[in-house]
């Protein structure tokens, strides 16, 4: 027996269209995207997202770290929203659907409801958080986490990027920041949609990632300090050798990994050799290990064991050793109300399905200190994300589209 609604169904056309069109705004140079946030190109994306937006009817509101906030009526103004969210900021070589999909398709339900004249009893707002990935201001997940109230505002706003430019700076230089006190908004449910990041369901042949989890994660940044010297003339036994010591705090980064299976991860992804010069050994290095589970105590532990290890380590090559946590957020359970609604939704609409934990962060883990949340996540070619070759094709785009349609206008309640 047919589900009631089952024939409904996204654009995906227009959901492509739309994808290619954005895509446009800040290329990258192997054909993905460089739209970093509060760029020029941020910027012109914002806009082009807004004017869309205003297109489908619905109201926009900026607050104040600059995220926007699309909004459809419902028919109850008592009852509180329904948030779909992700973000249109990218990798410096990013791809062209990681958070993009996320936002474009939200758009896409609201397009839809609008052709097919649906109306629904809860508010359903579509929003860009603003500096989603870190690329350019360390955390990542910045205007999500000071919504959650997890982190300050001022703290926000003081964060550098590598030419020393403030946030804070940049959002007004683009003409961003909004008016709204961060975190004022109550949700009554936020649903993400993301490609997957990872090669699971690309490699079990499913549609749809039912999301159930997401990992929590610690950004540790190291600041070795060791002594300038000249790489051809300074004895080995001489040495004060900062890049020594990072090398070795790297491999024990992947022990530490390793002995915590199943599930958790590390790895060092950014590094900064000062002055870096062939001839000289780095008076400073400068690294941010990035370690991640689904388990708050085996988490916790691998920090404890990194740090302690890494201090041993330059202690014993007479390198001074200082570590700051530049990011965190603790594993995350998403509602299982709202898991169940897209498992639902997923078999109503024949699509593929599995179970999934989310191995990167997103903005739902803030959204979910807030309110019930969860998200759904489609394919990537070969895993591939972060990465100008990162690829999906419109069948998954439009299947995951699909779904968050479904989950949405269930949770907001259409009106008969």
């Amino acid at each position: 027996m047919a589900a009631p609604g089952e024939n409904m169904r996204v654009n995906a056309d227009r959901l492509w269209d739309s994808l290619m069109d954005m895509a446009r705004i800040g290329p990258g140079v192997a054909g993905g995207n460089n739209r970093q946030t509060l760029t020029d190109a941020d910027a012109e994306g914002r806009s082009l997202f807004r004017r869309w937006c205003e297109a489908a009817g619905m109201s926009v509101s900026v607050d104040r770290m600059g995220t926007m906030f699309a909004t459809r009526p419902g028919t109850d103004p008592e009852l509180l929203p329904v948030y779909i969210g992700s973000h249109l900021d990218t990798q410096p070589t990013g791809g062209k659907y990681d958070g993009v999909l996320g936002v474009l398709s939200g758009l896409e339900v609201i397009r839809s409801m609008n052709d097919l004249g649906i109306r629904t009893k809860h508010p359903v707002v579509v929003t860009n958080w603003t500096n989603e990935e870190g690329a350019r201001f360390a955390p990542a997940m910045l205007a999500s986490g000071v919504f959650a109230g997890a982190i300050d505002l001022d703290y926000a706003y003081s964060r550098k990027d590598p030419d020393g430019k403030t946030f804070g700076d940049e959002l007004k230089r683009i003409g961003w920041v909004g008016d709204e006190e961060v975190g004022a908004r109550k949700m009554h449910a936020y649903f993400e949609y993301h490609i997957e990041q990872g090669p699971i369901l690309e490699a079990e042949e499913k549609q749809i990632g039912v999301v159930t989890h997401c990992q929590g994660l610690w950004w540790l940044e190291f600041t070795l300090t060791g002594r300038e010297a000249h790489t051809g003339s300074t004895p080995m036994n001489m040495r004060v050798n900062a890049g020594l010591a990072m090398s070795r705090i790297i491999e024990m980064v992947q022990t530490v990994a390793i002995e915590n299976q199943p599930g958790c991860v590390g790895g060092v992804g950014q590094v900064k050799f000062s002055p870096n010069s062939r001839n000289v050994l780095p008076g400073t290095v400068i690294f941010t290990v990035d370690i991640r589970s689904p388990d708050q105590k085996k988490l916790d532990g691998m920090r404890a064991r990194i740090e302690a290890e890494a201090a041993t380590i330059c202690e014993a090559l007479g390198v001074g050793c200082s570590v700051e946590a530049v990011g965190h957020f603790d594993p995350v359970t998403f509602d299982p109300t709202l898991v169940s609604a897209v498992r639902k939704a997923a078999e109503d609409l024949g699509y593929s399905h599995m179970n999934i934990i989310s191995g990167a962060g997103h903005d739902a883990c803030w959204a979910a200190k807030v309110a019930p949340a969860t998200m759904i996540m489609c394919p990537c070619v070969g895993g591939l994300s972060h990465n100008e070759a990162e690829d999906i094709s419109k069948d998954w785009a439009s299947a995951g589209a699909d779904v968050l349609f479904h989950a949405v206008i269930e949770t907001a309640g259409i009106v008969e």
